[in-house]
């Protein structure tokens, strides 16, 4: 497993430059570089001054971390990051993303606040809203980022129709929470108990009728409905008297109320238990350096003026995340292969091969995803074999050059100017000299050839050197012949080669796909049961599911799956 990442303190993740436009901080990207393992991403959202940060420190286990502050302006500034071992879960880390307070008057800039919301929902796993008081009305416009989320968010690259759009970001989004804080009414509704749970659902009712007032109502109690079908309520009451408010993170536990303690203990419970790991499309986990390419590709996306696409982003993550898996694999299989010594024979070659291409192959399917052009497979056997024979006729010709020094210096002393001198230049006997032996056997021979022929032109015995002649004719012709035979059990055993990589090739990319397909089909089957449960539940309400807008936001697309809030015809 790989070693945890634990930061001593949050780190701003994405900040505003001087500009005013959002950028991401290279130093939180050199950490999330370091994240190994797979991340459970846990964002909160809400109006400045709401209390965010001191949940988010709670998550994190510490009573100081991110910023509190006391007074009515606004602490955090951008999306802040804390990663930290995941206290359930061995080998997961735990992202925590501390949020911009909404609203903020002195900002002034609602659109930077659909970006950070929009950025918060793109990049958790658990999305935290955080808001005061209860959930009425008013909290309900406070949260109109949601009817704006698909204003701001694109699930495909090209264009489909809005129902499949709608059905996608279900698959994609995070599960969603609803902490109420300084929450002061008794948990009754027409006079009976109810769960947090409970009274979420009933503030989320939809009612009846299609005018513009009703419409305006149930737009961002449908938006969630439809977007959040994973959903969880938490009312904490206020922690201590309003005079102390400003100091929370500097209080014992003791001052505390007991009850908020409780209600704080039971909501971080919930989230380290049901929060899954982070994925994107095909249901691929996210860990630190993925999720580093996600900020980038959204970001980047965001300051260039285009709406954040899930599409493109999961493409551009695969790319990098696939370059840099096939670096890993290729250094991984040049270390393997850079134990041979060169020269070696073919065999030796070929089961090396063999091996460190098998290991290499299988580290490069652990870290990658979508490889859609293999490349895996445009890889340097080849090169190593060339290499090879390069080394061996070098070899080969520098002992054949060892191996005739003599005669060259019989030859320059005049030593075969003599009756008989010419059988004195017989060829050098080198035997099988690795794989390229014989073509430099034979290179070597025709190079020598001209000094042969001065040395018969000065031989007495002319008969005797004839026949010599013809000898090494003879002889040139068999070298040949061997030198073809070599390159043909080469060129046969590189097709072999071949031919075994594209079967491992083949065999892995099996389960890879296989496994790949498990994940997409789960995640479908997840969103599927979430939205007919979602249906079911409305029909049982006495809505009716039919085509056509029941919503827009100003200037916003429909969406042509929706309830309409007329009752159910009678059956009589």
């Amino acid at each position: 497993l790989a070693p945890p990442v634990a930061m001593e303190g949050p780190v701003c993740l994405v900040g505003n430059g001087a500009n005013g436009e959002l950028e991401v901080n290279p130093a939180a990207l050199e950490i999330l570089r370091g994240v190994a393992q797979p991340v459970v991403v846990v964002a909160i959202v809400g109006l400045y001054r709401t209390g965010k940060s001191y949940l988010m420190n709670s998550l994190a286990g510490k009573q100081r971390g991110f910023s509190l502050g006391a007074t009515v302006q606004s602490h955090t500034k951008g999306i802040w990051m804390w990663c930290l071992p995941h206290p359930r879960r061995a080998g997961h880390t735990l992202v925590l993303l501390d949020t911009e307070g909404l609203g903020d008057v002195e900002k002034g800039d609602t659109k930077n606040d659909a970006w950070i919301f929009a950025l918060a929902v793109l990049l958790s796993s658990t999305l935290v809203y955080n808001s005061k008081g209860t959930i009425d009305q008013y909290a309900m416009e406070q949260l109109h980022f949601v009817s704006e989320l698909t204003e701001h968010i694109k699930v495909k690259a090209q264009g489909g129709d809005d129902t499949e759009e709608d059905t996608e970001f279900v698959r994609f989004f995070p599960s969603f929470v609803w902490a109420v804080r300084d929450f002061t009414l008794e948990l009754r509704i027409e006079g009976q108990l109810v769960t947090e749970d409970q009274y979420l659902e009933h503030a989320l009712a939809l009612r009846k009728g299609n005018n513009k007032k009703v419409m305006e109502y149930n737009l961002p109690r449908q938006c969630i409905r439809n977007f959040f079908p994973t959903r969880k309520c938490f009312v904490f009451v206020q922690p201590t008297s309003r005079q102390e408010m400003g100091q929370l993170d500097l209080l014992p536990t003791s001052a505390l109320d007991p009850q908020f303690l409780d209600q704080t203990r039971r909501f971080c419970d919930y989230v380290f238990q049901c929060s899954h790991v982070k994925t994107v499309k095909g249901g691929i986990p996210v860990n630190g350096r993925r999720f580093g390419s996600l900020v980038q590709s959204y970001v980047g996306t965001i300051r260039s003026g285009q709406v954040p696409c899930l599409d493109n982003a999961v493409t551009a993550m695969a790319t990098i995340e696939n370059e840099a898996a096939l670096r890993e694999a290729l250094a991984h299989y040049a270390a393997g292969m850079g134990g041979l010594r060169l020269p070696a024979e073919l065999a030796e070659l070929s089961a090396a091969h063999g091996t460190h291409e098998g290991d290499a192959l299988r580290l490069f399917m652990q870290r990658s995803f979508k490889d859609e052009e293999q490349e895996f497979q445009k890889q340097r056997y080849a090169d190593i074999l060339a290499e090879n024979e390069a080394v061996s006729e070098q070899t080969c010709r520098a002992l054949l050059e060892e191996l005739s020094a003599a005669m060259q210096q019989r030859l320059s002393a005049g030593l075969y100017s003599q009756p008989g001198g010419y059988q004195l230049t017989n060829n050098p006997a080198l035997g099988h000299l690795w794989s390229q032996a014989e073509e430099a056997l034979e290179q070597f021979l025709a190079g020598k050839k001209a000094e042969a022929e001065a040395v018969l032109k000065a031989d007495n015995l002319l008969t005797e050197a004839e026949k010599h002649v013809e000898k090494q004719k003879a002889e040139m012709l068999e070298q040949q012949r061997k030198a073809a035979e070599e390159k043909r059990l080469q060129t046969e055993q590189l097709l072999k080669d071949q031919e075994r990589s594209h079967q491992e090739i083949v065999k892995q990319l099996e389960a890879k796909v296989a496994e790949e397909l498990a994940s997409a089909r789960q995640e479908a089957e997840r969103a599927l049961e979430s939205k007919l449960k979602e249906q079911e539940a409305m029909l049982q309400k006495g809505f009716v599911e039919k085509p056509g807008p029941c919503g827009v936001p100003p200037g916003g697309r429909s969406h042509k799956r929706c309830f309409s809030a007329q009752p159910k015809a009678s059956a009589d």
